[in-house]
């Protein structure tokens, strides 16, 4: 029955923890994906940035004020995109470190939980030890009493034997 409730006890456990680190870990992949997206949309500007370099409107084919502020607005753009995924790579650094911090300390809880199951299956086991020898003990003591129930009676029994003899010896 213990062993039914242990069990009973540990799939429940397993089943909130499983639940957890699932919906943890599509946090986590959306983030990823945030971030993958970003890394592509910086991708897309820096092919835009290398264009502009390129691109010479001027007289004689030298680029214009147009050209290089174009090609300006484009960096700065990247810039941004690039201080955003940094601060979309710190959000997901920082899940990824609250994750492991929870797996050690749910790890260590675990422990903690086998350790008291342990400790109180020894304490089971001494109990069951003890009550073995009480039992054991117990039946000795029953064992003892009944020879000696035995042997009074069968005393009881050679002892009128041996009077109703000597009773009827006597008559004779």
């Amino acid at each position: 029955m213990k062993k039914i409730i242990l069990l009973a006890l540990f799939s429940l456990f397993l089943a909130d923890t499983f639940a957890q680190v699932s919906s943890d870990s599509l946090a986590y992949q959306a983030q990823r994906k945030k971030i993958n997206g970003m890394l592509a949309d910086r991708k897309v500007k820096f092919g835009q940035y290398d264009e502009s370099l390129n691109k010479h409107t001027g007289i004689f084919g030298l680029q214009t004020k147009k050209d290089i502020r174009a090609s300006n607005d484009i960096l700065m753009d990247i810039v941004k995109t690039d201080n955003d995924i940094f601060t979309q790579l710190k959000v997901l650094l920082d899940y990824r470190t609250f994750q492991q911090n929870q797996a050690v300390s749910h790890s260590s809880q675990t422990d903690s939980t086998n350790i008291g199951f342990m400790n109180s299956i020894n304490q089971l086991r001494a109990q069951n030890e003890k009550l073995k020898q009480e039992v054991t003990a117990a039946d000795d003591a029953r064992q003892q009493t009944g020879q000696k129930s035995m042997i009074i009676i069968i005393a009881l029994i050679v002892a009128v034997l041996l009077l109703l003899r000597a009773k009827y010896v006597k008559k004779d």
